[in-house]
């Protein structure tokens, strides 16, 4: 089977994720190495993070600050007291041979997310609540790096980089609320969005600053208990995410139509072949004999110190989107747009704090300026447009003083090098004709050029009052009021 069919009616899938968030801090999250991405091979290690005998971790503030404010936006409850428990398990790049997480006592419980779906050929926006169980810290494992090659086994050797190594990780599990891949990885993009919004990670999942692992099985609808697990991993794209539920919900409802047995096991996904494949079977968490870390303290959080943290949330995407919607007016889909990204969001605010039309700073943003930013690789705050700037190009428009034709033309010069718009066009001379008197001298000119045509339009053919306008704006060089230009244009056509 190597595509994925539509998923058949009388099955549902039930999806679970477990996201895991690397932190941005300096600093790992029970030492001081570094955290820098891509640095040469086991250079950002200590004895801590190496798991030497007789060393003690201690616990990076930041992580814990950033835990608590991520629960915060996910309307999680924040344990006043939690702790961190050892999980045992033994991979080559675990050098403890055990991982520091939490267990029984997370920081964050109970917490829901709200997600859009878009259908992509209406642009409607529907929305859903998918319920997080919980969140907690812990530190990352090391990178095997598989190397050589041998025409029949494959890779040689392995090498083993230990930079990752205790590296700040926030794990995120939602309930298994998520019915769809679209869903899942709606889902994923919206925690993206939370962690970027807040600033706590820059969300990368092609650097494994994001990373998400499916948790899929499948059942006849109407049927209470859940079909046997299966967890899904090496998925690197919010794309891959939903190509891999996509076509594992498939593989199970083959399987259970055939008779043939799901086993609990974690698969891995191919973006080649476009399948999941097995990796190995699933442990349980009797597997990883938790017990409490005995190297470091309960956590207990103030109310006073969560307060403070409440007090550096920024307004969050879906709060923007509502308010985009009710205060200024937009659609959905272009509130949508616009809060994608931070950034973006409060270049478009401050554009409309400008004085200019909301929807129409909308228009540019998500389009032309969107458009070059796609063309030139960069992101909005590298544009030399800035946003007052396009506030008074706006209002230029609105006021009439130039056409959205002439907009267009100097772009490319706001977007290059910046400036004052309604310098640029008054240097240019490029102010809209709004005189009728003059307008009319240009149409009656024309007319008389093509006199032809003016009988032809008098006959029946209207659709030649377009040819007349577009005449009028070649003429005076697209500097004509297209509204005026065409009531004109009829009026004088109709004699």
């Amino acid at each position: 089977m190597t595509t994925a069919t539509p998923v058949k009616t009388e099955y549902e899938a039930i999806i679970g994720l477990e996201t895991h968030c690397q932190l941005n801090t300096t600093s790992k999250i029970f030492c001081h190495c570094s955290t820098e991405f891509d640095s040469p091979p086991n250079t950002n290690v200590c004895p801590i993070c190496l798991g030497y005998p007789g060393v003690l971790p201690v616990l990076n503030e930041q992580v814990l600050a950033s835990a608590v404010k991520l629960g915060l936006a996910l309307n999680a409850k924040i344990a006043s007291y939690s702790k961190f428990d050892r999980k045992q398990y033994f991979y080559p790049d675990l050098p403890k041979n055990y991982q520091i997480s939490q267990f029984d006592l997370p920081i964050v419980e109970h917490g829901s997310l709200e997600i859009e779906l878009v259908d992509k050929k209406t642009k409607e926006v529907t929305r859903k609540t998918i319920g997080i169980t919980r969140l907690h810290m812990e530190e990352d494992a090391g990178k095997l790096v598989h190397a050589g090659s041998d025409r029949l086994a494959g890779s040689t050797h392995s090498l083993v980089d230990f930079n990752r190594t205790g590296v700040p990780l926030l794990e995120i599990v939602s309930e298994p609320d998520i019915r769809t891949g679209q869903e899942a990885a709606e889902y994923a993009q919206e925690l993206r969005r939370l962690v970027r919004y807040l600033g706590v990670s820059d969300g990368n999942m092609q650097e494994g600053s994001l990373r998400c692992d499916v948790n899929i099985s499948v059942r006849p609808v109407g049927q209470k208990e859940f079909g046997t697990k299966v967890e899904i991993k090496n998925m690197n794209s919010f794309s891959a995410i939903q190509k891999a539920i996509e076509y594992e919900i498939e593989r199970q409802i083959e399987a259970v139509e055939n008779g043939d047995p799901i086993y609990q096991e974690t698969r891995l996904w191919d973006e080649s072949s476009q399948e999941t494949f097995s990796m190995r079977k699933k442990e349980g968490s009797s597997d990883y004999r938790y017990f409490p870390e005995p190297d470091l303290p309960p956590l207990e959080v103030s109310e006073k110190r969560l307060n403070a943290w409440k007090q550096e949330l920024p307004e969050l995407p879906a709060q923007k989107r509502k308010r985009y919607e009710e205060e200024l007016g937009l659609s959905a889909y272009d509130a949508r747009v616009l809060t994608d990204d931070r950034d973006v969001a409060e270049y478009y605010e401050t554009a409309v704090k400008k004085g200019a039309d909301a929807k129409l700073v909308a228009n540019w943003v998500t389009q032309d300026i969107a458009a070059y930013l796609n063309n030139s690789k960069l992101s909005i705050t590298e544009i030399a447009l800035k946003p007052d700037s396009l506030g008074e190009l706006v209002q230029l428009i609105e006021k009439g003083t130039i056409s959205g034709k002439i907009a267009k033309e100097i772009l490319p010069e706001l977007l290059e090098k910046g400036g004052s718009p309604k310098q640029i066009v008054e240097s240019k001379g490029m102010t809209q004709i709004s005189d009728p008197g003059e307008i009319e001298k240009v149409i009656k000119a024309l007319m008389e050029a093509n006199p032809s045509e003016v009988e032809k339009y008098r006959g029946g053919k209207k659709k030649l009052k377009g040819f007349f306008v577009g005449q009028v704006m070649k003429e005076t060089g697209g500097r004509a009021d297209p509204k005026l230009t065409n009531q004109l244009a009829e009026k004088l056509l109709n004699g």
